[in-house]
């Protein structure tokens, strides 16, 4: 089983525009910004999703917009901070979104069908299945899924915290081949403001990124943060501007606009996409330098002996972060012991933990087959 890392080379050889006009499932994110300052582009969604279903290739759209048009039913200028408010303008503007999407797509002879989840769905592992059904059942009968954070019901801990990450979820989900995130800019723009046509390495970029504004919670970092996601899932991943009534025309063509941004050479299988970037952990574990090369360098499942450290409370099956002794947090895993248990177990040798464990327990803090590497 392969461990896999952020610092890996995306492949040259390999152009990522290419591999877009390759594409043939491809999730879509409109935030609520562009749909608030471009009153017509549903419209010019509808027009080119018929375009690209007309040549074989399966839609997903995430769209933003119900709390802004909610907003606006309700007579606010800007996200309240009250639960119930907050749930209400979602309630008013849902429909509303959807009714923008239904006249639009009709005109076009296509039909859109309303998926609202929250985090708490995606991290639930057979919730998360049936959303994949229920997906792959509405792409089968050729209707174009509008997703939605489900604003309704979400709180503070079922919330995503943005759309873009959503987006960046339902990508291994449907086994998307490429993420198109459609925003107010033409694209990645270094610190001179000039466009740049493809980036490799995004850290320097993701801590500069735009604040979130009054009705919207992204922002370049948090679609920087969503591309690495989908990167890690194998898709190739477009930043562009979404009033371009061809910007995915273009893409399917070879020559998209934008900034586009390779996936990774080797790719998470969707389990371990959810373990990585889903999953919410739980308590942080820190290893020693021994357990640090060992699940690293030879891919190996951590052992309670490498473990100086653990926080939090958390269950056998609960996501671990997994931090060195310098403080770096290096990956994420799923804990085969719980609090109690790691605690006596830390530090001690498969002899020393038979007393301590429940007979038939292989002593094992994190298998190697749940964990994934940030680095």
């Amino acid at each position: 089983m392969n461990v896999l890392h952020d610092s890996e080379p995306v492949p040259l050889e390999d152009a990522p525009r290419l591999r877009l006009a390759e594409a043939k499932m491809v999730i879509i994110k409109v935030g609520s910004r562009v749909l608030m300052n471009h009153e017509h582009l549903p419209a010019i969604l509808a027009a080119q999703i018929r375009r690209a279903k007309e040549q074989g290739v399966d839609i997903v759209l995430v769209s933003s917009g119900a709390m802004a048009l909610g907003l606006e039913r309700l007579g606010l200028t800007e996200r309240p901070t009250e639960p119930a408010k907050v749930q209400a303008a979602a309630s008013a503007g849902q429909a509303r979104l959807m009714q923008r999407y239904e006249d639009a797509f009709e005109k076009e002879g296509i039909h859109p069908a309303q998926v609202l989840l929250t985090h708490g769905d995606l991290s639930h592992r057979r919730r998360v299945n049936n959303a994949r059904a229920t997906l792959q059942e509405l792409l089968s009968h050729g209707l174009v899924p509008i997703v939605n954070e489900n604003d309704v019901v979400s709180t503070a801990e079922l919330a995503f915290s943005d759309n873009d990450q959503l987006a960046a979820m339902v990508t291994p989900l449907v086994g998307a081949d490429a993420l198109l995130l459609l925003t107010d800019i033409e694209g990645v723009l270094d610190q001179n403001g000039n466009l740049l046509d493809e980036l490799t390495d995004l850290n320097e970029f993701i801590d500069r990124g735009s604040a979130p504004g009054a009705v919207s919670r992204g922002g370049m970092a948090g679609k920087l943060k969503a591309a690495r996601m989908a990167q890690r899932s194998g898709a190739v991943v477009l930043i562009a501007d979404a009033s371009n009534p061809t910007v995915l025309d273009q893409a399917l063509a070879g020559n998209a606009p934008g900034t586009v941004l390779s996936p990774h050479v080797n790719v998470l299988k969707a389990r371990k996409a959810w373990i990585g970037y889903t999953l919410r952990p739980r308590g942080t574990v820190v290893i020693d330098r021994g357990a640090e090369r060992a699940i690293r360098d030879q891919l190996g499942s951590l052992l309670p002996v490498g473990v100086v450290g653990i926080r939090g409370e958390f269950r056998r099956g609960d996501a671990l972060k997994i931090q060195t002794l310098s403080g770096k947090n290096i990956g994420q895993g799923l804990a085969r012991m719980s609090t109690l248990e790691s605690a006596r177990c830390s530090g001690k040798r498969a002899e020393q933990m038979k007393e301590l464990l429940p007979d038939g327990d292989d002593g094992i803090f994190i298998h190697r087959d749940d964990l994934v590497l940030w680095s």
